[in-house]
């Protein structure tokens, strides 16, 4: 039974519902990172505009989800994960039709930092949702979900999109893609109230004095995920930007040959985080299931920077790294979960996936100047050393984030 279905198989859970409306929103989050890339081209020849100003509309989404995302984990926690995260569709919709329906450059620019606004508030009002909503033996199972519906998105956005571009142009495929947001805002709107779980916390000594704010997103054990994801972002974004560039570069494998070996990663990470689902629902060492993880996909990465091994083989070895990737996700999103007082979900959920924003700024200054210097096999060892670096922020975390 596939993790999808072993969830809404529980019995009339009403906690189903909300599980498929954050996953619906995740969806969509992802859906509108990759909306721009598959359109670039079309863009780009209407407004007769180089690489490099087109590429300001991206980096104004990226700079504006960074600088804002941990003040939305506030807000979520304050106004409550699901008001603010109708709020961001809305937000996001609206940013895009917009920029479809203007024909001014510029305001498309401004119209993607609008979005990215809008993009603030989904890790950290997802997360809140499905803690607050879901029992505590089903939520590593409803994080694995959600997580697999944010990929689904970014799979679905291209070919979609350009089935768009065919019908309408690139501006009806922005207005498409604003619809369905405006869709998923009024699932949100028509998601009925049920009764909120009390989240599941380690036992710990009553300290009324525990830390909040920013005095609790600044404690090590938080810390030490925000560098964790930092560390996550470092690895995709060497794998999923790099790789088959490296490949050419030091094998001379063919361009399809090495797009396969990263299809193969991208779908085995898919269905890596299905299975890690399954798995954190038996056990709670999730720090030994991500370090070990971890450890699988630096092995793997290692040795197809190391050796030649053919294309099939390293179709093969690539697909593995990416199912290890996946299996850590379900892991990584409850180690968070376990340091994170109850209350607080919002903020130190927004805080820490901010690593995602630092790690995609700072990879492809690490990673272009690493194959602009000519060494196309330190893209994977770096991409393995920073996984048995992220081993070590999951085997010597502090238990709890307050003392």
């Amino acid at each position: 039974m596939s993790q999808a279905a072993e969830i809404l198989s529980v019995s009339r859970a009403p906690h189903i519902r909300v599980v498929s409306a954050v996953s619906a929103a995740h969806f969509v989050s992802h859906y509108y990172i990759i909306l721009l890339a598959p359109l670039l081209p079309f863009v780009r020849a209407d407004y007769g505009v180089s690489y490099t100003e087109i590429g300001l509309a991206l980096a104004a989404f990226n700079v504006v989800s960074a600088a804002l995302q941990t003040p939305a984990g506030f807000l979520v926690d304050w106004l409550g994960a699901r008001i603010l995260l109708t709020c961001g569709l809305v937000i996001g919709a609206t940013a895009f039709i917009v920029a479809g329906m203007s024909h001014s450059f510029w305001l498309m620019v401004a119209m993607f930092a609008l979005a990215g606004v809008g993009n603030t508030v989904y890790h950290p009002a997802d997360y809140a949702m499905l803690s607050h909503h879901v029992p505590a033996k089903q939520i590593g199972q409803a994080f694995s979900v959600h997580t697999f519906a944010g990929m689904l998105g970014s799979a679905v956005a291209p070919p979609s999109l350009l089935i768009m571009q065919s019908l309408w142009g690139w501006r009806g495929a922005f207005v498409g893609a604003g619809v369905l947001g405006f869709a998923v805002a009024a699932l949100l709107v028509a998601l009925r109230d049920n009764a909120e779980v009390k989240p599941a916390t380690p036992a710990r000594a009553k300290d009324d004095a525990a830390p909040v704010g920013w005095r609790l997103l600044l404690s090590p054990a938080i810390l030490l995920n925000l560098l964790f994801f930092v560390l996550l972002a470092l690895i995709s974004g060497g794998t999923y930007n790099f790789s088959v560039v490296a490949f050419g570069a030091l094998y001379g494998t063919p361009v399809t040959i090495a797009n396969a070996a990263l299809t193969g990663n991208l779908l085995l990470s898919a269905i890596g985080v299905l299975l890690g689902g399954l798995l954190v629902g038996r056990t709670t060492r999730h720090g030994l299931v991500a370090a070990l993880g971890l450890a699988g996909m630096a092995l793997f990465i290692a040795l197809v920077g190391e050796v030649d091994v053919g294309a099939v083989a390293l179709i093969a070895a690539m697909s593995a790294a990416g199912l290890c990737s996946g299996i850590i996700m379900p892991s990584r999103d409850m180690i968070v979960r376990e340091v994170t007082p109850p209350g607080s979900f919002g903020k130190v959920f927004g805080f820490v996936t901010t690593g995602f924003n630092i790690g995609g700024i700072i990879s492809p200054l690490i990673f272009g100047a690493i194959m602009d210097h000519g060494s196309p096999k330190l893209v994977f060892l770096a991409v393995a050393a920073f996984s048995l670096i992220a081993i070590l922020t999951v085997v010597t975390r502090p238990k709890f984030a307050v003392r």
